[in-house]
């Protein structure tokens, strides 16, 4: 979260987690078809011959107000592959909120797994324990044969006391509801912050 006071601003971060080829970057190629020009900027990505993003994309939505402030909100996605842990511990750090794109594929659930501890790990890092930084499973790819129950995922990632979405990202299905439910949980969770700071402010 960043303030600009100058331009009444307020600056917030989405990352998008996930398993390499789990759907991150087409949940924002999504969004970025969906949204209307006037309220979004270019999507940037970066691709590789292993992936299609190696670092981050980034979307910016003008999202109403929070008191005085316009919030700002930066999307972004992080790199699946295990080689690329630095930039997606990085890129980590500054988020707000995350939502975590999990495939529903059998023959990934090990991948998932690992994704899931990965970023349980770097959000440890950052000192936030289970549940205190905004967070949205998504359990994409639901079209594909061979996918797991949601109830089997949901108890592999012991993400229960999460609000998880069901997607079939390639076709939006699933993609517009998952980010709202993250802005959601933000904007509650910035004005419990402010709130307190300005509480701290009157003490």
């Amino acid at each position: 979260m960043f303030i600009n006071w100058k331009l009444g601003q307020i600056h917030l971060n989405i990352v998008y987690y996930g398993p390499a080829l789990s759907g991150k970057t087409t949940n924002l190629e999504q969004i970025h078809a969906l949204t209307h020009p006037s309220v979004r900027s270019e999507l940037f990505t970066l691709n590789t011959h292993q992936d299609r993003t190696i670092f981050f994309d980034f979307l910016q939505l003008d999202m109403g107000r929070i008191g005085k402030l316009q919030p700002k909100f930066g999307l972004y996605t992080v790199p699946g592959q295990v080689y690329y842990e630095a930039t997606r511990a990085a890129v980590l750090r500054r988020a707000d909120g995350v939502v975590f794109v999990a495939d529903s594929q059998a023959s990934r659930l090990g991948e998932t797994i690992q994704s899931w501890r990965n970023m349980e790990k770097h959000l440890a890092q950052k000192g936030l324990r289970p549940g205190t930084l905004p967070l949205v499973v998504q359990f994409n790819k639901r079209d594909l044969p061979a996918v797991l129950p949601v109830g089997e995922l949901v108890e592999a990632l012991h993400s229960q006391a999460y609000p998880c979405y069901e997607a079939v990202a390639i076709r939006g299905v699933g993609v517009p509801e998952t980010l709202q439910a993250a802005i959601r949980l933000v904007l509650v969770d910035v004005q419990r912050k402010m709130r307190a700071r300005v509480q701290q402010g009157q003490a």
